[in-house]
């Protein structure tokens, strides 16, 4: 832990699948309204892939893809918790469900939307998450 950057933990709900993420305290998260995140929860964590570690489960992994086929959606082949995916808006890095991270108080953190109605503006609105 440097410069306000910290290790959170987390993984899916049988435990097989682990990661940490590097993110600053206080990290923001996304609110997507597309069709995959309304109907899961998913708050996004986006971080740059130098920030993502994968501890445990890569074999455990099954991905799933749609429309474009570009966002690479993993979820536990066992429990079925998708923890953690390669986004569209970030090819290069990942997007981590905050509400999959351990010991974290969601009501703390800052919810920003994410309008998938207007992809390429929202996009642009939080570029700032590809290198945070």
């Amino acid at each position: 832990m440097t410069d306000g950057i910290a290790t959170f933990g987390g993984g899916c709900h049988c435990g097989r699948v682990r990661f940490e993420v590097d993110a600053a305290r206080g990290f923001e998260v996304l609110d997507c309204n597309c069709s995959i995140c309304r109907m899961t929860g998913f708050l996004h964590l986006i971080v740059p892939a130098t920030r993502f570690r994968l501890l445990s489960g890569a074999d455990d992994l099954v991905e799933y893809t749609f429309n474009t086929g570009a966002a690479k959606h993993r979820f536990c082949g066992h429990c079925g918790i998708k923890s953690f995916y390669v986004p569209r808006s970030h090819p290069h890095g990942f997007s981590v469900n905050a509400r999959c991270l351990d010991d974290i108080d969601l009501s703390a953190l800052r919810v920003v939307t994410f309008d998938d109605g207007d992809r390429d503006a929202a996009t642009a609105a939080v570029a700032h998450l590809a290198d945070a």
